[in-house]
């Protein structure tokens, strides 16, 4: 399929989702959302996924042009969320393997939110997180009112989410609200080494990690003890398991099949 709004390859094992709007910093049409969903469904052989934006900025959230509002005109705003957004977001956390947000600039409104949705965010140092909402009166949607606080805490998520104050990239990754903040010369060099790592890794041990720190919010100590030995039964008869231990004892590089 051809993109117009997006660019999207993957080879060796790592699927490359560019948001490429740069005029209008990457901010989400109907056409990109199809164009995103469309790419996220042809990831088979995929084993991280690296997540970025074009040109200056990451993403800008909704463009407000592709849903203006005249004046005095009500629109249902819920139907976009539950449309387009909610599976955007359910997607990327479920998928099995990695996802990596390369923050390169700004990451505003529902944009700020889908890099949050990743499980690991790189930001050069220039980038910006915005929860914009509270300027046009909205609520941080695309998962924001649940992963804040989880991150930052209830202060520093109701901060963020009522004032729309931008939070520098260094500031984020000492909140624990991102992984880490890089200079921006190197981010394509942190984003393609950790990329790499993942590639080459034991893919299903990775998914179970993904799943289970995901997962584990809902659940007693007693429910994830439970949770972790049934993993550990699946995980020890696994290729990868095996190659690892081999590798480990021949004192070799392992050569993991994401099996």
């Amino acid at each position: 399929m051809a993109y117009r709004t997006i660019d999207f390859k993957l080879e060796d094992g790592i699927a490359r989702l560019t948001l490429n709007r740069p005029d209008r910093l990457n901010s989400f049409t109907a056409e990109m959302h199809g164009e995103v969903a469309d790419a996220l469904a042809r990831l088979e052989g995929a084993r991280v996924l690296v997540l970025t934006g074009a040109g200056r900025g990451f993403c800008a959230g909704q463009d407000l042009n592709d849903r203006a509002v005249a004046p005095g005109e009500r629109v249902d705003l819920g139907h976009s969320v539950e449309k387009y957004y909610n599976p955007l977001i359910r997607k990327l956390t479920s998928l099995p393997f990695p996802v990596i947000a390369r923050v390169n600039g700004v990451a505003a409104g529902a944009g700020a939110n889908i890099a949050l949705a990743c499980d690991v965010v790189i930001a050069a140092r220039s980038a910006k997180f915005i929860q914009s909402f509270a300027s046009i009166g909205l609520i941080p949607d695309s998962g924001g009112t649940w992963v804040l606080p989880r991150l930052v805490g209830q202060a520093r998520a109701m901060g963020l989410a009522l004032t729309a104050e931008p939070l520098p990239a260094d500031k984020a990754e000492q909140w624990g609200l991102i992984w880490k903040a890089v200079e921006d010369e190197q981010l394509d060099i942190e984003v393609d080494t950790l990329a790499s790592r993942f590639a080459s890794a034991p893919t299903r041990g990775l998914a179970a990690i993904k799943r289970m720190i995901r997962e584990s919010w809902g659940h007693s100590l007693d429910q994830e003890l439970e949770l972790q030995r049934d993993a550990m039964r699946e995980l020890g008869f696994s290729d990868d398991y095996r190659e690892g231990v081999a590798a480990f004892m021949e004192k070799r590089k392992p050569n993991f099949s994401g099996r």
